[in-house]
C-alpha cells in the first residue's frame, strides 16, 4: 500500500481533503463502509492507481490523520482557515500543492478524490488520467451516464422538457442524446493550469464514464445503503485482472475461519465458532475446481483439523514459518507467489501478506494487517468474510 517518493519530473499526486467537522453526519470520514473507513477507502484507491506517485490527505483532525497514515497516505496539516464550512475545496488543494512541492517540486498532475464516493477504485483513477491524456485536455472528471428525462420550467412556470420534447411521441430512454452527470468522485488537473486559474475546471475538459454505484454519502441512510452494497460482494475494489490471476487460496484459521474467540471448558478443551455461510462459500469454490485451497495455521489444535476435514481442505497446522511452508507448498503444486491469494488477520500473517500476489483480511483484522492488505473483506472473521471473498471470486468465473 506504499508509494514512491521519487522527485522525477512529471509525477502525479493524489490529494484527499478530509476535515474533522461534519454537521450532517458527525465523524463521517472515519465511519466504515464494508469494514473500511471512508478516508481509508479513498486512500487505498489512490495508492492502487499505478500512475499515482504519492497519495496525500489534507486534514485538521488527528484521528483522520492517523487513519489515513495507516492506509498509506502522507499527511498535510490543513490550516483552520481552510477547514471551515465556507472554505472551498480549491483553496485546500492549492495549499496542498505548495506543501507537496517540497517533496515533489515538479508535480505535473493532481488527482482530487472525494471521500464521500466509497466505491472509487485505482482503475477508475487510471481511466480518468488516460482520458485526460488521450484528449490532450487540461483536466478530467469522472461521470456517470444518465438516461433520465430532464425537466425544467418555461416562462409561465409550466414543466418543459430539457433533453426531450414533451410535445412529441415519448422517446425510449436509450434514444435520448448521450448525457452524463458528475459522479463527484474523481477530478484530475494539470497542476500548472490549476494553479494559474484556481479552478478544478482549468481549461479543456475530458469526461470519463465510470461504472460504480452512483452514490455519494451525505446521510446515515446513504451509509446503510453503501454498506449493503459492499457486503453483497459486488464491489471488492480490486482490479478484476488481479482476481482473475488467482489460482491458489491459502487462509489462516483463527480470526479468518473463526471470530477469533475461543471457549475453554474446565478440562482445557477449546471450541470455536465458524460460519455456515463461509463454509458454503468455500464449498462453492471447491466444486468450481478453479482454485487450490489450503488452511495454514500457527495453532496446533484438533478443531483446525476437524474444520478442514469438514470443508474437505488441505491443512497445515502448528506452522511457525508460514513463508517457508508456502514456498514449499506453492512449488509442489506448480504455482508462483503472484498466483496466490493469502487471507490473514494478525501479525504472524504479515510475511505471506507481503509476498502474495493478492492479500486479503477480514474487516476486524489487526490494524497492522488492515494497513497493508490489498483487499479488506467487508465482514469480520468467522462472520461472512470468506463468503464475501468467495462471492467476488465466483463472480469472475461467469
Amino acid at each position: 500500500m506504499t508509494q514512491s517518493d521519487s522527485n522525477e519530473a512529471g509525477v502525479t499526486v493524489c490529494v484527499i481533503l478530509a476535515r474533522g467537522g461534519s454537521k450532517g453526519v458527525p465523524g463521517k470520514n472515519l465511519r466504515p463502509v464494508g469494514g473500511v473507513s471512508l478516508i481509508g477507502r479513498a486512500v487505498r484507491a489512490g495508492c492502487q492507481a499505478p500512475s499515482v506517485t504519492a497519495t496525500y490527505v489534507s486534514t485538521d483532525d488527528a484521528a483522520i490523520a492517523a487513519e489515513a497514515a495507516l492506509h498509506g497516505a502522507g499527511i498535510i496539516d490543513r490550516p483552520a482557515e481552510l477547514a471551515g464550512d465556507t472554505a472551498t475545496s480549491e483553496s485546500g488543494w492549492l495549499h496542498a500543492l505548495q506543501v507537496i512541492r517540497q517533496t515533489h517540486p515538479r508535480v505535473a498532475r493532481m488527482v482530487f478524490l472525494q471521500c464521500t464516493s466509497p466505491f472509487t477504485t485505482g482503475a477508475d483513477i487510471e481511466a480518468c488520467i488516460a482520458a485526460m491524456d488521450a484528449r490532450g485536455a487540461d483536466c478530467a472528471l469522472s461521470v456517470i451516464e444518465d438516461h433520465s428525462f430532464l425537466w425544467g420550467y418555461d416562462e409561465a412556470g409550466f414543466g418543459r422538457g430539457i433533453n426531450h420534447d414533451e410535445t412529441q411521441q415519448r422517446q425510449r430512454r436509450q434514444d435520448l442524446p448521450p448525457s452524463f452527470r458528475e459522479s463527484g468522485a474523481i477530478y484530475v488537473v494539470d497542476a500548472e493550469a490549476f494553479e494559474r486559474t484556481g479552478q478544478r475546471f482549468c481549461g479543456t475538459v475530458a469526461v470519463c464514464p465510470v461504472d460504480h454505484p452512483p452514490l455519494e454519502i451525505d446521510t446515515l441512510q446513504d451509509f446503510a445503503l453503501c454498506s449493503m452494497i459492499a457486503q453483497a460482494g459486488g464491489q471488492p475494489g480490486i482490479d478484476p485482472a488481479r482476481l482473475d490471476r488467482v489460482r491458489a487460496v491459502v487462509m489462516d484459521f483463527d480470526g479468518v475461519h473463526t471470530d477469533n474467540l475461543v471457549l475453554t471448558d474446565q478440562n482445557g478443551v477449546e471450541t470455536v465458532r465458524t460460519s455456515r455461510g463461509d463454509g458454503m462459500g468455500i464449498e462453492i469454490m471447491r466444486k468450481a475446481g478453479r482454485w487450490k485451497m489450503m488452511i495454514l495455521s500457527k495453532e496446533q489444535n484438533p478443531v483446525v483439523l476437524a474444520r478442514a476435514r469438514k470443508l474437505k481442505l488441505e491443512v497445515f497446522h502448528s506452522v511457525e514459518d508460514k513463508v517457508g511452508a508456502l514456498d514449499a507448498w506453492l512449488a509442489e503444486h506448480g504455482f508462483g507467489w503472484d498466483e496466490l491469494l493469502y487471507v490473514g488477520n494478525d501479525v504472524n500473517d504479515l510475511g505471506p501478506i507481503g509476498k502474495a500476489g493478492l492479500s486479503a483480511c477480514p474487516s476486524d483484522a489487526h490494524p497492522s494487517v488492515l494497513g497493508v492488505a490489498d483487499w479488506v473483506l467487508p465482514l469480520p472473521g468467522g462472520q461472512g468474510a470468506l463468503r464475501a471473498m468467495s462471492d467476488a471470486l465466483m463472480a469472475r468465473v461467469g
